[in-house]
């Protein structure tokens, strides 16, 4: 008992601090659409958006696991509040494939990008994306096998879902996204320095003479490393826990569960904590955004605390009026 309470303390802190974070970064992007208008833009407030619902569908487990009732929730609203963490969880990995093919788009075909990546076409990719995260999460209402067939609670992973779920997540889109990923990264990186290996070439034949290195190089570069950086953060955040699960599978004698439900599925949902981190730090228009916002909290703090005293003075007090007749004397008129 005293270790149910202590993991619904720790998912209770994961929970504010997934939620809180998360909505700060739709802000900031929200407001970063209104200036800018960018396509990627729309990628980056949608893997935000996706990991604030993942902290809202979790909010719900915090309840059973701090509650010292012996009445748990029941099997039916456990496995939709299963579900709806598992979509949230895919959408917002589908999301960082999203991104991370809009980066390599844009490298492979700079000029053409534009007239590829529309509006519309943006649209298109984020509501088929959300459409088969929702597939992927409710899968198990549909597939027999997929369920546990008894339940004793408290509300947990793998107390309604069978691991061969998540061995069949890991098997048909958990690994492939990975080598899509490992893909993405390496012929982006090969791209970037055949750019500067160009540059540098034009560089010693005296063409840029005392030019600065195009912000085109740069820019390939730091897409390359967000693209790494998101690639890790995924990685190493549900490779344990997805593993972990397979061994399980495999090895029925093995008793994994506590150790998958209490340290390894916090380790992957902890992954949407880290996502609005990583853009925080390393993404420039996020950064600049944040930077605005605070700025504009600190001056409304500043407004309101001079503010403050003059409410609580009262109404000024009218001054006496007072008449003061002044004489001015001249020397050469009173002689």
């Amino acid at each position: 008992m005293e270790s149910s309470f202590s993991f619904g303390v720790i998912l209770a802190i994961l929970t504010v601090l997934i939620i809180a974070v998360n909505a700060l970064v739709v802000v900031a992007m929200l407001l970063s659409i209104y200036k800018n208008d960018g396509v990627s833009l729309c990628f980056t407030l949608n893997l935000a958006v996706a990991d604030t619902l993942i902290g809202v569908a979790i909010s719900g487990l915090v309840t059973d696991q701090l509650s010292s009732s012996v009445q748990h929730t029941e099997k039916t609203l456990c496995s939709l509040r299963m579900a709806f963490v598992t979509s949230s969880a895919a959408a917002s990995v589908l999301t960082v494939m999203l991104i991370a093919f809009d980066r390599y788009l844009a490298i492979k075909q700079p000029l053409r990008y534009f007239q590829i990546m529309s509006g519309l076409v943006a649209a298109a990719c984020i509501a088929g994306l959300w459409l088969v995260s929702y597939l992927i999460g409710f899968l198990p209402f549909g597939v027999s096998i997929f369920q546990q067939t008894t339940y004793h609670g408290p509300c947990s992973f793998f107390a309604v879902f069978h691991p061969r779920f998540v061995l069949t997540l890991s098997c048909a889109g958990f690994f492939p996204a990975v080598l899509l990923f490992v893909f993405f990264y390496c012929d982006m990186l090969k791209i970037a320095s055949m750019h500067s290996q160009q540059i540098r070439k034009m560089e010693l034949a005296g063409a840029m003479a005392g030019a600065c290195r195009p912000p085109r190089c740069l820019n390939d570069f730091k897409a390359v490393r967000t693209v790494s950086i998101l690639i890790g953060s995924f990685t190493l955040s549900w490779s344990p826990f997805l593993i972990t699960s397979i061994v399980q599978v495999a090895c029925q004698e093995c008793f994994l569960y506590q150790v998958l439900e209490q340290y390894l599925w916090l380790l992957g949902v902890g992954n949407s904590l880290l996502n609005p981190l990583i853009y925080a730090y390393w993404q420039k228009e996020v950064r600049q955004q944040l930077y605005h916002m605070a700025l504009g909290v600190k001056k409304g703090f500043i407004s309101f605390l001079f503010f403050l005293p003059a409410r609580n003075s009262g109404p000024p007090k009218p001054r006496e009026s007072s008449c003061h007749i002044i004489t001015i004397s001249h020397p050469e008129l009173d002689g």
